[in-house]
């Protein structure tokens, strides 16, 4: 059984779907019933769910987390993230953009690139990426440099991005399992 967990956090709900210790889903949205919904998207069809109302222990350090990554801190962890839901090419982009550090962004280009596929593909699986903001989306910007879209908002992705902001000043480059990521410096987007 998969229990569905739903907590205010100042202006923002954050949500996780657990079972036993494997993380399903994450969520975050202004209101409680976009959380809810991205929730049950993210779900397989087949499993049972069940909303609690108190956030079990796991879902209290999901949540800590979630509240430390929106104030832009370096955040490590080790939840279980079940991904059999995802098709390879999803499992393979979020893999690489699992590994772009806080402070800095990348393009749906150079994501599409360094996992051999499209730009549109990407931001499609961005849309639907499960695991907000553990596996960070908001750091996934336009070949421009303009912000791109965000199932959060678009205001909470530049609020996100500039609590992220070191100051970096030069483009880098990012090991990843499927090759180099180009990454960028945050504030190349939030100067303006």
């Amino acid at each position: 059984m998969i229990y569905i967990y739903r907590q205010r956090m100042g202006d923002i709900w954050c949500g996780a779907a657990i079972e036993d210790q494997n993380v399903w889903a994450t969520a975050f949205a202004i209101n409680e019933n976009e959380v809810q919904k991205h929730l049950l998207e993210s779900l397989p069809y087949y499993k049972p769910f069940q909303a609690e109302e108190t956030p079990s222990p796991l879902a209290k350090k999901i949540f800590d987390t979630m509240q430390s990554i929106f104030a832009g801190e370096n955040v490590t962890w080790n939840f279980k993230l079940e991904r059999s839901q995802l098709s390879n090419y999803a499992q393979k982009v979020l893999d690489c953009l699992s590994k772009v550090p806080v402070g800095y962004v990348t393009t749906y280009k150079a994501l599409a690139k360094t996992t051999s596929g499209g730009p549109r593909a990407v931001g499609q699986i961005m849309a639907l990426n499960p695991f907000p903001p553990l596996i960070p989306c908001h750091r996934v910007i336009k070949a421009d440099f303009s912000i791109g879209g965000f199932g959060g908002g678009v205001k909470l992705k530049l609020i996100m991005l500039q609590r992220e902001d070191r100051g970096f000043e030069k483009p880098s480059k990012v090991k990843t399992e499927y090759g180099l990521l180009d990454v960028f410096p945050a504030g190349f987007l939030t100067k303006d």
